[in-house]
């Protein structure tokens, strides 16, 4: 049994219009522990008439809530903030019992997350609009911006907590209400959030949580028309799917899709900066992120070291049960993710590729696997070309400047990139040449709630964090008075 110093953080039903529900009609969704194998418990799913109710109830809550002065809307959001913290440590038990992370890894997704309730708690306050210069003497024209309406959000696995306020948090910011259906193999932060949301004073209907089947739930958040605005993060081929199912009612979309993250690291890179830097954004949540390095490539002058240096830390990683202080890689989430792993080694190494650490199922069976390193990688490899979510690094050889970035951009995704250099010059140079949205220069963690996040080409569309982040859920209107 799940130990909790607040045993009300782990709900098991859906949360519509302030109220928690064990019967919306769906079927029972069980909640699996990655690293046991284990049920942990099982969550009541929505059924299409729960979804359409959740959706009504936020439409019914919206115009109210959107009518709140800002700075309300800024307090409640920061209650939100403030109880997301005090109950830190049993949110991050919850999240790595559900999702596998490590526990200290869970600790700073909850932490991270709950800092875009605090930034956004202060942007709301920061919805300006503008006067434009009048052509004539008759007429006055100004611009205002407006909260777009109820607001629907589907979340994934990966991040099943951090995923949440990024969406949720501008979206109640800017006075627009929320339904959100999270992964149903990660239901529970999501229902932990609603019932801490209920503690903060958020509204009735402001806030719904609606676990449930894609086909179902998602479905009808999609295609209602009266959600105005779509905000998803997942692969790119189920984005292309939300954007086709949501064109008849022409919603506004952000998307934050899948990526092919490449990390260049050039000769004159500092090789510890390089090797940790590397290791933090390849293995972060077992290589389970968009934006994990999934493609690295070295400079001839210094590859042999970093192989050597590289392959060296990640075979001492500590691989074991997430709630295990001390462990560094957790269980993948599931055998799906695991046979894939497999098909991506077996592929790479009939191809060319040296195994310079791991390569297999870890011998604590389940879905743990030994954190990997191929070296001697080339293009012609799947896992050159595909996204692996899983924790395989493979290592490519170049030479020159030009063909680092060339080989970089080589990729139908474009999400975050990483660079390793001392050169000022090239720094310039390399990271205006990517084509991504997200560059990290001599670091494997961007992560701020005050910087924009998003990606080009089939990463997606719109940005999530910092000020542009607010703008997502917001339309402009014109006005235009004549006197």
């Amino acid at each position: 049994m799940l130990k909790l110093n607040d045993t009300e953080l782990l709900r098991t039903g859906v949360f519509i219009n302030g109220a928690w529900s064990d019967s919306a009609g769906g079927p029972a969704i069980p909640v699996y522990n990655p690293a046991t194998g284990q049920v942990i418990v099982e969550v009541n799913g929505a059924d299409r008439e729960a979804t359409v109710n959740a959706i009504e109830g936020a439409a019914d809550a919206q115009k109210d809530w959107a009518a709140r002065p800002a700075k309300e809307r800024s307090a409640i959001l920061r209650r939100w903030f403030d109880l997301v913290v005090a109950n830190s440590e049993d949110l991050a038990r919850i999240l790595t019992a559900e999702q596998g992370k490590p526990l200290a890894e869970a600790r700073g997704e909850i932490l991270y997350g709950a800092a875009f309730f605090e930034w956004f708690a202060e942007e709301a306050k920061r919805v300006y609009g503008e006067t434009i210069p009048s052509p004539d003497r008759e007429r006055r024209m100004m611009v205002m911006k407006q909260p777009i309406g109820v607001c629907g959000a589907i979340t994934p696995w990966n991040f099943p907590m951090a995923m949440i306020p990024r969406k949720a948090a501008p979206a109640l910011a800017a006075g627009c209400t929320m339904v959100l259906k999270p992964a149903s193999a990660t239901p529970l932060s999501a229902l932990a959030l609603g019932e801490l949301a209920s503690r903060a004073g958020v509204p009735a209907g402001v806030f719904q949580v609606v676990p449930g089947s894609a086909s179902v739930v998602g479905e009808e958040i999609v295609t209602n028309p009266l959600v105005r605005k779509i905000t998803f993060t997942g692969s790119t081929e189920v984005g292309s799917h939300l954007m086709a199912k949501a064109a008849p009612t022409v919603k506004k979309l952000s998307l934050e899709l899948g990526g092919n993250a490449p990390v260049l690291v050039f000769d004159d890179a500092d090789l510890e900066v390089a090797v940790k830097g590397a290791i933090a954004t390849k293995f972060r949540n077992m290589g389970q992120t968009c934006v994990c390095a999934n493609r690295i490539y070295v400079q001839d002058g210094i590859y042999d070291h970093f192989v050597e240096a590289f392959s060296k830390a990640v075979g001492a990683m500590k691989v074991g049960d997430g709630m295990q202080e001390g462990t560094e890689q957790g269980p993948l989430i599931d055998t799906d993710a695991v046979l894939k792993v497999q098909e991506h080694i077996e592929d790479a190494l009939a191809n060319g590729g040296t195994l310079a650490t791991g390569g297999k199922p870890h011998a604590l069976g389940g879905t743990f696997f030994e954190p990997t390193v191929i070296a001697n990688a080339s293009a012609d490899m799947k896992i050159a070309r595909e996204e692996t979510f899983g924790p395989v690094a493979p290592l490519f050889r170049f030479t020159e400047e030009a063909d680092a970035i060339r080989v970089a951009n080589d990729t139908e995704y474009g999400l975050a990139a990483y660079v390793f250099t001392r050169d000022n010059a090239r720094i310039w140079r390399v990271t205006e040449g990517l084509e991504f949205g997200v560059v990290g220069v001599n670091t494997g963690n961007t992560s701020y709630e005050g910087s924009p996040f998003g990606g080009w080409k089939l990463s997606g569309v719109g940005r999530e964090g910092s000020h542009h982040g607010i703008d997502e859920f917001l339309e402009i209107k014109y006005v235009c008075i004549a006197h």
